[in-house]
């Protein structure tokens, strides 16, 4: 408690969260502020301190009593609105309300029990569908979901430069196919010169960034991007990245689950991992032209402001600039969604940019209540994140297993291919996610739209589904369900 207690003061724990309440009271810790008073107590290893007798094995030591001892009991433990309901029912349960210790507590429609601690009531509260699953949930799901805020910060070399994050297999071992890196540039800092063996797609969350890049044919590409726009390098293509006025956030997306940013190939470690009398030969100058080098690499570092006219940095060759088709970057922010019941969502792949051949991405928009309707990917793995709100998956696994995994703003989301799936809004705002596959066409499988077009007889031998039923499904694509803002009304004396 002292520990926390401290790191509370100095800023370094949020103030939202409180200090976990002790599990278990040791007379020993209620000595005075600031820990033990000198002189310290010291052990030898002849002293008999730290272990006990041999007396204390079972069957030689007394027994604790039936009753009347420790207690496991949990009194007057709090339900929030719907756990009462039937488990199969699955609604989601806000835990927000429950009040330690009582609450919340890993029940169900009479299923599973009270949980005397010691616990961490903020992941409980946060991860709901795991803490007391749906009665649907069955079997064993790899793990789905990864928070960036758990990821390790790596800062950059500069005075508060800027800083990544990233989700890859090491943390996410179901996420073989795609990993992510979070990236933060403060104003005019550069993510270095550099390459990669994996392709990166990246979506700009805030600020603006100039990109620069040169391709294997010598042809130059320049362009500045805002908050919602998309750029994209294939394996091996080098480029530079830097902060505009404003800095900047990026969300950058690989096509290897094990993809480490510590892995990039970096112009200033390529300068210092030849001999200079080479790169003298190579760049055709003194090797005392070298004496100025950098002794490490600068991976994230300030820099001289761009210009505001890109054109005093659109440097060309005989192979000319890039644009159009071949262009690396798509001005995504300025493509206008498709409004839906229930939300909006805009798609963008390779039909309309082209050189990123096999990313595909959709960005969705769920109101209150709504969800992203039932679905899966026939040639792609998912991967996918939270920008805003919170929200609930449900993975379906052949052959007879489900897990319900929940969401909040800053998660990874990952479901491999063929798995079905939904989005379900849990909050009173706007959840905003994106979904990325590893394909040349967005698309999916609707089951609602499955069942409408599949001969009507077979549907109702196989699932017990009603004529009513099978006339309100769609015959084209829904994308988004509505839905009861309320997610509990269904519940019996639900409020």
């Amino acid at each position: 408690m002292h520990i926390q207690t401290t790191l509370l003061a100095a800023g370094l724990l949020p103030l939202g969260y409180g200090l976990p309440r002790p599990q278990i009271t040791y007379e020993e810790n209620s000595g005075p502020v600031g820990g033990v008073d000198p002189p310290f107590p010291t052990f030898t290893a002849a002293a008999g301190d730290l272990r006990g007798s041999t007396n204390l094995q079972g069957g030689i030591a007394s027994r604790p009593p039936v009753s009347g001892g420790d207690s496991a009991v949990v009194p007057d433990p709090e339900l929030v609105n719907g756990q009462e309901a039937d488990a199969d029912l699955g609604l989601y349960l806000d835990f927000n309300s429950a009040t330690p210790p009582n609450g919340p507590q890993p029940i169900r429609g009479g299923q599973g029990g009270t949980d005397p601690g010691p616990r961490t009531y903020e992941y409980e509260k946060l991860n709901s569908d795991i803490f007391a699953p749906p009665g649907t949930d069955q079997g064993d799901v790899p793990q789905a979901m990864w928070p960036l805020g758990l990821s390790h910060n790596r800062a950059g070399t500069g005075k508060e430069s800027g800083w990544a994050r990233q989700q890859n297999t090491d943390v996410l071992p179901a996420a073989t196919a795609m990993a992510g890196v979070d990236m933060r540039l403060a104003p005019h800092a550069y993510r270095e010169l550099h390459w990669h063996t994996s392709s990166e797609w990246a979506l700009v969350l805030k600020g603006g960034v100039r990109v620069a890049v040169m391709n294997e044919d010598g042809a130059s590409f320049v362009d500045d991007v805002t908050a919602g726009d998309v750029w994209f390098f294939p394996p091996g293509v080098p480029h530079s990245l830097q902060a505009l006025d404003e800095g900047c956030e990026f969300l950058l997306v690989f096509d290897s689950g094990d993809f480490s940013e510590e892995d990039t190939f970096l112009a200033t470690e390529m300068l210092l991992r030849s001999p200079k009398e080479v790169w003298a030969k190579n760049l055709q100058v003194d090797v005392s032209e070298l004496d100025n080098i950098p002794q490490d690499q600068k991976y994230i570092f300030n820099g001289t402001p761009a210009p505001a006219d890109i054109e005093k940095q659109n440097i060309t060759g005989s192979a000319g600039s890039v644009s159009g088709p071949d262009a690396y970057t798509y001005h995504w922010s300025q493509q206008d969604f498709h409004n839906t019941t229930g939300g909006s969502v805009k798609i963008l792949d390779p039909v309309t940019f082209p050189i990123a051949e096999m990313f595909s991405a959709a960005l969705v928009v769920l109101e209150p209540g709504a969800m992203r309707e039932v679905h899966w990917h026939t040639t792609s793995d998912e991967w996918s994140y939270f920008l805003q709100g919170s929200a609930r998956i449900t993975i379906f696994k052949a052959p007879e297993a489900s897990r319900t995994f929940d969401f909040t703003a800053g998660d990874v989301g990952y479901i491999p291919q063929a798995q079905g799936h939904y989005v379900e809004n849990t909050g009173t705002e706007d959840v905003i996610f994106l979904e990325v596959l590893q394909a040349k066409k967005f698309g999916d499988i609707s089951a609602s739209q499955w069942l409408a077009l599949t001969p009507r007889q077979v549907v109702k031998d196989t699932l017990g589904l009603s004529d009513a039923v099978l006339d309100a499904q769609p015959k084209d694509k829904t994308l988004i369900k509505p839905g009861n803002v309320n997610l509990t009304a269904i519940a019996a004396g639900s409020s």
